[in-house]
C-alpha cells in the first residue's frame, strides 16, 4: 500500500479514510496545490483527504510517486500551459485539453507546430504588456 506521505497517518486509523474538515482539504485540492493531475495518484492519495501538516511534508519532502509525477507526468493543463509557455486557453483552442506527459511535451516543444509558435509568441507579448501596465502603475504611485 502507498502512503500519501510515506509515514503513518497518527489521526486516522489504517481501515478509514480521513474526510475533509476545517484543517483538511480534498485530495482534489491538494493535487491543484501541488501542480499534479488527480486520476494520476495512488488510490489513497485520492480517497482521503489531506490536511495542511501533510501538504507541507509532500512539499517539503515528496514521496517517489510524487517526485516521479512531477518529472514524468501527466500534467494537468496549468502545468502543461506553462511547460509549452502558453495559456490555458490556447491549448483549449487547439484541442490539446488534456493532461501530458513530459516526453509528450517535450516532443511538441521540439516539433514547434505553428499553432504553438503562434500561441507562445502570442502569450510573451501578453506577459510582456503585463509587466509593463504592472511598472507603469508602480511608477504612478511613487
Amino acid at each position: 500500500m502507498v502512503s500519501v506521505t510515506d509515514t503513518p497517518n497518527k489521526e486516522t486509523p489504517n481501515n478509514e479514510t480521513q474526510q475533509p474538515s476545517g484543517t483538511a482539504m480534498r485530495a482534489q485540492t491538494a493535487a491543484k496545490k501541488l501542480g499534479i493531475y488527480l486520476p494520476a495518484t495512488p488510490e489513497e492519495f485520492q480517497a482521503n483527504a489531506v490536511t495542511h501538516a501533510q501538504l507541507r511534508d509532500l512539499q517539503e519532502n515528496p514521496p517517489e510517486w510524487l517526485a516521479n509525477l512531477r518529472r514524468e507526468g501527466p500534467h494537468p493543463r496549468p502545468v502543461v500551459a506553462q511547460k509549452l509557455g502558453i495559456s490555458v486557453t490556447a491549448l483549449k483552442k487547439n484541442e490539446m485539453d488534456r493532461p501530458l506527459t513530459t516526453a509528450e511535451i517535450k516532443e511538441l516543444l521540439s516539433a514547434m507546430p505553428e499553432w504553438l509558435e503562434a500561441a507562445r509568441k502570442a502569450h510573451a507579448e501578453e506577459r510582456s504588456n503585463e509587466l509593463s501596465q504592472e511598472e507603469s502603475g508602480e511608477r504612478g504611485k511613487a
